[in-house]
């Protein structure tokens, strides 16, 4: 059954995005802790998730942590958001299927140790076509509406304009828009597309909630560059576009600062404001009001940011970058810099509104060294991709009725049953046998 109130009314606008347990990411997700992490995270007042099966064991991990004895006995399980996607199986293979999405979306309760997912989004859209989109959305709806496995149904990816294409489709053929459309890398220092773009589109196309998703660019805007994990390096940025950020961030360094501070602040404290057409009412990041400084931001409604840690000193940092950008959220934002005069004794309060004004020069700074490379987009996918996925139906036997309320179990023996132990390129060959006979 559908949900009885708006995603904006429930979901915070922090959210903490497991991308980094992924082998393209780390080496070794499982060395990272991420057990103690979540916990963490949640003991910070974090309570909402967001994961994916193509994330390699992120899934897993998270349901790991979600079943150990600290999270049962003090965050239940009505008390936190779980956002996954489906469609999604490897680098070239998509199966936005009726039969799949079933399968998936049975999968990742299994996984994450839940009954129920808050938000699936259809993963990484631009991959497929329209049609597949219509039909997997059609199904993660069916689901909302039968049983209430699904609460709130999206989709995520790349390319604005795509998200946005769809968006409206979807509005004009079903008559019901979106709950929640996720951009990543689209609202960055280097990268302000979704703003500029897409906003005002997905406003019109009457979607709920549009998060943003990887302010470090997927790692470009880092002094080291992008993360290079078991998967290689993966990162699509052409060199220049890499050099043109190194270069910014060598300046960024004589000035006592680092490029992905910067980075993080901007895009944490910018889509808190920018995004507030689509972005939510629900609790800052915790309970007490105290938390966030001389700020009254209680029911207001802000801008949605997915963060992704993977060491608990990150996480801690993180945090407490959050609270700052709260605390001096409500204040003189226009007011240029040094003209708020502090006084001899600097609050908290101050300093986060000193620190958000010089976040503000260096940004700009940053934008015009970065020059013709701002707002590049990389291609989304690759000239010349072809899916390889998309499969006959999962489960030999399985219903396949559209209509048919059951959802069939899967076997233990199918694609990606055991996703934890193994990075992604001998999972896809196995759906590839299993499905399509291939040797």
């Amino acid at each position: 059954m559908a949900a009885t109130r708006k995603l904006s009314e429930a979901l915070p606008p922090l959210i903490f995005g497991t991308a980094t347990f992924n082998y393209q990411f780390n080496v070794d997700p499982y060395a990272l802790g991420p057990t103690a992490i979540v916990q963490r995270a949640l003991a910070h007042g974090v309570r909402a998730f967001d994961t994916s099966p193509y994330y390699g064991p992120a899934e897993s991990i998270l349901g790991d942590a979600f079943a150990t004895p600290v999270v049962q006995q003090n965050y239940p399980r009505n008390h936190y958001h779980i956002l996954t996607k489906v469609g999604r199986v490897g680098s070239d293979v998509f199966d936005y299927s009726p039969s799949w999405v079933r399968h998936s979306v049975q999968r990742s309760c299994k996984r994450l140790r839940t009954d129920y997912l808050d938000v699936v989004y259809c993963h990484d859209v631009e991959f497929v076509s329209p049609e597949e989109v219509l039909v997997a959305i059609t199904e993660l709806r069916r689901l909302r509406d039968v049983n209430g496995i699904v609460k709130y149904v999206g989709i995520c990816g790349y390319p604005v304009n795509v998200l946005c294409d769809l968006a409206e489709m979807i509005l004009r053929e079903t008559g019901e828009p979106l709950d929640i459309v996720q951009s990543y890398a689209n609202f960055t220092i280097q990268n302000t597309r979704l703003l500029s773009e897409g906003l005002q589109r997905l406003v019109k196309a009457g979607v709920d909630v549009v998060p943003n998703a990887s302010p470090l660019g997927m790692g470009l805007l880092r002094r080291q560059g992008p993360p290079i994990g078991a998967m290689g390096n993966w990162h699509p940025a052409p060199n220049e576009l890499r050099q043109a950020c190194l270069d910014a961030s060598k300046w960024v360094e004589t000035q006592g600062e680092k490029l992905e501070v910067i980075a993080v602040r901007f895009a944490l404290e910018n889509w808190l404001r920018e995004g507030i057409q689509v972005g939510v009412c629900g609790p800052p990041i915790a309970p007490d009001p105290s938390a966030y400084g001389s700020s009254d931001i209680s029911g207001s409604k802000l801008g949605v940011s997915v963060m992704g840690v993977s060491k608990i000193e990150e996480l801690d940092e993180t945090m407490r970058v959050w609270h700052s950008v709260l605390d001096g959220l409500a204040d003189d934002y226009d007011a240029e810099p040094g003209t708020i005069t502090p006084s001899d004794a600097v609050t908290d309060h101050e300093w986060s509104i000193q620190r958000r004004q010089r976040i503000r020069v260096l940004a700009r700074n940053i934008r015009e060294m970065i020059g013709s490379w701002a707002d590049f987009a990389w291609p989304s996918p690759d000239p010349g991709f072809i899916n390889r996925g998309n499969p006959p139906p999962l489960v030999s036997g399985a219903k396949s009725d559209a209509h048919d309320p059951v959802l069939t179990p899967p076997s233990e023996d199918d694609v990606a049953a055991n996703f934890s132990k193994k990075p992604d390129p001998a999972l896809v060959e196995a759906y590839l046998r299993q499905h399509t006979g291939a040797n």
